[in-house]
């Protein structure tokens, strides 16, 4: 994806670290992500429990709140109580290793771990892994298997929705395709649902990005929840 905005994004992550080229961060934000859920006081105590899996599209980088990303707007939307542990710049390979800024533990193992246990855990990876294609295209094909098995044999009664990977640019690198495949393919073979057409949610709309042009702003949030909300009405959610 020469000359886009894609491969542009490099340089600016670099800035953020100090300059170490690490693939892993590729979508972190110079400025801090949204660091707390919404509050939930209103919740009943037996609200479903729903676990989201993602990088920082999900995370909410970007938005001018917590409560304004998409996982948050469908969670409030439906009476849910979210546990969002979602990285920055987070992979099914980079940014794994927490000596590289990733999470300790590991987010598969946190959710797994979540008490109570999730009902309903979203999977919304692979992003990220796009800059490490296709050298590691072996580690990231295993890793999405290893993923979903580990959630679905971990958590056996929670219900595992896949999404779509997000991309953020109308230019589009052959391992988008790629990365969505073998995610599709790995929800398949754990049973999970799937949610297609996520990577194009907000295409072409230039006035949906933050002024970092790398994240969703406000309003492209709200067009994620929407469509977001539309497939799971599809599917019984």
């Amino acid at each position: 994806m020469s000359g886009t905005r894609g491969w542009r994004a490099f340089g600016v992550a670099a800035a953020c670290i100090g300059g170490g080229a690490v693939l892993g961060v590729l979508l972190a934000a110079c400025g801090g992500a949204p660091a707390s859920d919404r509050p939930e006081h209103a919740l009943p105590a037996d609200a479903p429990v729903v676990a989201f899996y993602g990088d920082s599209y999900t995370l909410g980088t970007g938005a001018s709140s917590p409560e304004r990303r998409w996982s948050s707007i469908i969670a409030a939307g439906r009476g849910w109580r979210e546990f969002n542990p979602s990285v920055n710049g987070l992979g099914f390979v980079n940014n794994r290793s927490a000596s590289l800024g990733g999470p300790a533990p590991d987010l598969v193992e946190a959710i797994v771990a979540h008490e109570p246990a999730p009902d309903l855990v979203f999977v919304t990876m692979g992003l990220n892994d796009n800059f490490s294609m296709p050298s590691r295209a072996d580690e990231i094909r295993d890793a999405i298997d290893g993923d979903l098995a580990r959630l679905s044999e971990g958590l056996p009664d929670a219900r595992l929705v896949v999404v779509e990977p997000f991309w953020y640019t109308d230019e589009r690198p052959e391992s988008v395709e790629q990365i969505i495949g073998w995610v599709r393919s790995g929800a398949e073979r754990v049973d999970a649902e799937w949610i297609g057409g996520a990577s194009h949610w907000i295409e072409g709309h230039p006035e949906w990005m933050a002024a970092d042009g790398l994240h969703p702003n406000d309003d492209g949030y709200a067009e994620m929840a929407r469509r977001m909300d539309a497939e799971l009405q599809a599917i019984g959610l």
